[in-house]
């Protein structure tokens, strides 16, 4: 049996459209009929080489990381306790450790110091009509939930990974009623990063900054309280604009979903005293910012890494009670090379999702 998927053949060179097999399942794996795949910056330079060194893969290959779909089949070996059947809809938790070491002990299988994957970086992932999955990375959601897979797929990554950023600096007691929390970069993580920072904040005044008006004006429709355009400005300038919004110079804790250096440099340079910044973009190698500030105002700065399994569920729930407001746009699997452009410019709104009639 054959199936259509996007094809890998080296970096920096188009995807191609091909016949494959589908994939063969073993006793403890799903067959999972994809009825969509999310487009993520991360899916651009993966193609682009950025995560060569990382995550080495061998060609042919199929992206991919975000994805929803059907269960079409289920291995010998699946146990009746995973509380779904064929016919459900299910999405991946992407992140697969190799549950030995202390941190999936733990739960957070995707900072796995083991052998641990992660599907669409090794493992072949969702840009295809079939994937093959162990069970227990399968999560089934509710039949409303499953009206819509397009809508699901991203919170897999687009979802996932601005709920655990800002978990972080709640649990790290930087939000609250006299606190600002701001959002760097308003793509398809800050779209959503800026309805959890009015999820979690508890009535923290919650401020979107990005170098493009489109982007903050969905930011505002999404629930910031303010937008600041960025683009060609100095700290000081950014800091006026927020003294005129908010009646103060800094932010108390930002979440940077670009990764961008000179993005982080600007979110450090209006941290406020005892300020916390977390990185959850990639965009740039590495980051510099001055030491004496760091330490001398007791700045804080964290990286978080997609999500666990209990992050992902706790995502879906949000989802499922229509707390989260979702920017999708559905494109076909043979436009894949266009759209992936459009996310290496930074033009894309929201996420696009690839769907499978």
């Amino acid at each position: 049996m054959q199936m259509q998927a996007a094809v890998m053949h080296g970096y920096q060179q188009p995807l191609r459209i091909e016949e494959v097999p589908v994939p063969e399942i073993g006793a403890s794996e799903i067959l999972v009929k994809v009825a969509a795949a999310g487009m993520c910056r991360s899916d651009y330079q993966l193609v682009d080489g950025y995560f060569k060194e990382a995550f080495p893969l061998d060609f042919p290959y199929i992206p991919g990381h975000e994805i929803a779909g059907y269960v079409q089949e289920l291995g010998s070996g699946v146990p009746a306790t995973v509380g779904y059947a064929e016919g459900d809809l299910v999405v991946i938790n992407p992140s697969w450790g190799d549950g030995t070491c202390r941190q999936c002990h733990e739960g957070n299988e995707q900072l796995c110091s083991g052998n641990g994957r992660w599907v669409g970086f090794g493992p072949p992932g969702g840009f295809a009509e079939y994937i093959a999955v162990e069970a227990r990375h399968a999560i089934r959601v509710s039949a409303a939930g499953a009206e819509s897979p397009e809508i699901l797929a991203p919170m897999t990554d687009a979802g996932l990974t601005p709920y655990r950023g800002l978990r972080k600096l709640r649990d790290a007691g930087k939000l609250g009623a006299d606190r600002t929390v701001g959002v760097t970069g308003i793509g398809g993580l800050g779209s959503y990063a800026v309805q959890y920072a009015g999820l979690l904040g508890g009535g923290a005044t919650v401020v979107a900054l990005d170098r493009t008006d489109s982007k903050l004006d969905l930011a505002v429709e999404n629930g910031a309280d303010h937008g600041i355009n960025t683009r060609d400005k100095s700290a000081e300038a950014v800091q006026d604009e927020l003294e005129s919004l908010t009646g103060r110079r800094t932010i108390d804790a930002i979440l940077d979903c670009t990764g961008a250096e000179a993005a982080i440099s600007m979110d450090f340079d209006v941290l406020g005293p005892e300020g916390a910044l977390v990185s959850v973009g990639l965009m740039s190698e590495s980051v510099e910012h001055r030491l004496f500030p760091l330490v001398g105002t007791e700045l804080s700065y964290l990286g978080s890494f997609w999500g666990n399994h209990n992050d992902l569920v706790e995502v879906l729930a949000l989802a499922d009670a229509g707390l989260i407001k979702h920017n999708v746009t559905k494109v076909g699997l043979q436009d894949v090379n266009e759209n992936l452009e459009a996310l290496g410019h930074g033009d894309v709104i929201g996420r696009q999702v690839i769907v499978f009639e």
